[in-house]
């Protein structure tokens, strides 16, 4: 699954190689449109984001990266494994608090390795920013979660009015889809608000980002229409932000 990734996304792939016995992964990147990017940095282990971005950068122009293979430990029937969590300089384990990731020099050699790829295929700054990322996670099963950077109150009432919009518009042709809630940052609470990332990852970075949390009806039985709502969205959403 590691290297699947790759082949898919018909990306340059560059490994990154680390001092330890645990699998090296691999980060890929294919430029876009100058300084908008969307990555994903659990490109396998967050299910199928990594197709996803891809399919996001297909439709919008913008830059892709895509991380996979940084898996520590795997996953089992009661939790997921632990992991380089890749946009930030920290190992962990998906869904746990904060408090209990580590730093280690691993897993800053990731980040930076994330980092400088981020910055090679935005070419120049990095204007807006969009992580897809995935989560299994209960109390966050029927909605969409968007933390965000640069943005304030207003801009993300607006935001989320028009994922709402398109959403429906899109679900008038798949009336069996699931019709998933939008939550955005600072409007709404939530639960994903990538404070790691934000504070001492690639969350510092960008002039505007969105980080996109998808629960498992968004990546599995309803990927392909909520893939287009994401990229109608998002290709609106740089225009309304001023990353062009």
């Amino acid at each position: 699954m590691a290297t699947a990734p790759v082949v898919l996304f018909g990306c340059a792939a560059q490994p990154v190689r680390l001092d330890t016995e645990a699998p090296r992964g691999v980060i890929s990147g294919q430029p876009g449109r100058r300084g908008v990017v969307v990555a994903a940095p659990h490109g396998t282990s967050d299910v199928r984001t990594g197709d996803i971005a891809a399919e996001i950068a297909r439709r919008t122009g913008f830059g892709l990266v895509v991380a996979s293979g940084f898996a520590l430990a795997p996953d089992t029937r009661t939790r997921a494994g632990r992991r380089y969590q890749v946009n930030r300089p920290l190992e962990g384990v998906p869904g746990r608090p904060p408090v209990e990731e580590a730093e280690t020099p691993a897993a800053r050699r990731v980040y930076e390795a994330w980092e400088a790829r981020v910055r090679e295929v935005a070419q120049g700054p990095l204007l807006f920013y969009v992580e897809i990322h995935g989560n299994d996670h209960r109390d966050a099963a029927g909605r969409i979660e968007v933390a965000t950077v640069g943005v304030d109150r207003e801009d993300a009432l607006r935001l989320r009015a028009l994922l709402e919009l398109i959403r429906d518009a899109h679900l008038r042709g798949d009336r069996e889809a699931q019709r998933l809630q939008v939550l955005v940052e600072p409007a709404d609470t939530l639960r994903y608000a990538a404070t790691g990332a934000k504070r001492d990852g690639i969350l510092r970075l960008p002039r505007r980002a969105l980080h996109v949390e998808l629960p498992r009806a968004a990546r599995a039985e309803w990927r392909e229409v909520y893939t287009a709502i994401l990229a109608d969205f998002l290709g609106q959403a740089a225009a309304l932000l001023g990353g062009r």
